[in-house]
């Protein structure tokens, strides 16, 4: 608070266009407020529906076990999502969003669609162009290996993705399951892990832990098929997965569940596989993939010119400056 309430006092005409505030509405109503005394323009910009989380993870943390905390971040949350959409957003000389579900999101709220702009997540394809070869985990060298890139948090629901693996390893019994990453809270892993023996799929699914995106890139590179899948509900319809677009910028053949920018990403590239938010649905994909790798293979070339026009860092970049500079050029104000 310290640190951002200086960084808006220091703020001043001559040195700056617009003060910009990301995810925390108290710092955002703060600076509404300086900024009208300053006589500068104030964006937002929303990545993630924060109220909205804090909320429901209060709510579970009440249902788990009763708290003080979980009743004052309950509180907080409440709040907070108020001020937001009564207060801040229809204040904001405009506001940035993660996707166009929540841009939508924003016009159920009586948002005015004028002052809003929808900034996807990208890839930067200058990186992944210079990709390192694939490389197998230990001992799986010439196994079919299905990967997972990203977080293995206990939101993410990915006992789901262990139902659809089960599903696969019918078809396909020698199929390993490589889930490349970690989850900030330690016994979510575990508890996963468990599941999956549960399962009968002990000896089948490794978890690497955090890499570096390179390192992770040739752990992808090495398997026959990614798959990304990303629950459903208020909260994630509105995500922008990064995952799905670092399939396709490596030219992986990749499954991805119907939520909004998935659908909207694997529809527009035509190079992965768009499936209904099933075990059921996403294993028929997987087990397409690992019976003719070569076709699947052929299919996802299309991936990296899509991202190159239309999901590169360069690609956005380029449109956001143009948006900025419409809104808030120097030049304008003179």
């Amino acid at each position: 608070m310290a640190l951002c309430t200086r960084a808006l006092l220091g703020a001043r005409k001559d040195n700056c266009d617009v003060i910009q505030v990301r995810d925390m509405v108290s710092i955002g109503l703060l600076a509404m407020l300086l900024a009208r005394i300053k006589g500068i323009p104030m964006t937002y910009w929303m990545s993630y529906l924060m109220s909205e989380g804090r909320i429901e993870r209060a709510r579970a943390q009440l249902r788990l076990r009763p708290s003080l905390r979980a009743r004052l971040v309950l509180l907080k949350g409440i709040v907070e999502m108020q001020l937001l959409y009564r207060v801040l957003l229809p204040r904001a000389a405009h506001v940035f969003v993660q996707s166009d579900a929540m841009l939508q999101l924003l016009l159920d709220h009586k948002i005015n669609a004028a002052r809003l702009t929808a900034v996807p997540m990208a890839v930067d394809m200058e990186v992944v162009d210079g990709k390192a070869l694939g490389r197998a985990h230990v001992g799986w060298e010439g196994l079919p290996v299905i990967a997972y890139l990203g977080t293995l948090d206990q939101a993410r629901c990915l006992d789901h993705l262990l139902d659809a693996f089960l599903l696969v390893r019918a078809s396909v019994p020698e199929a390993r399951l490589l889930l490349i990453g970690d989850s900030p809270t330690p016994s979510d892993v575990p508890q996963l892990l468990a599941y999956a023996a549960r399962l009968g799929l002990a000896d089948a699914v490794h978890v690497t832990g955090w890499m570096p995106s390179s390192q992770a890139w040739e752990y992808l590179l090495g398997a026959e098929a990614a798959v990304s899948y990303v629950p459903r509900g208020k909260l994630y319809d509105v995500s922008s997965p990064t995952k799905i677009l670092e399939y396709l910028a490596l030219g992986m053949p990749c499954v991805g569940n119907d939520i909004p920018d998935q659908a909207q990403v694997l529809t527009a590239s035509q190079a992965g596989w768009l499936v209904e938010s099933s075990a059921t649905a996403m294993a028929t994909a997987l087990v397409e993939i690992l019976q003719d790798t070569q076709a699947a293979r052929a299919r996802a070339q299309a991936g990296p010119s899509y991202i190159h026009a239309s999901r590169s860092y360069r690609a956005l970049g380029e449109a956001l400056a143009q948006r900025y500079l419409a809104l808030f050029s120097r030049q304008s104000k003179g």
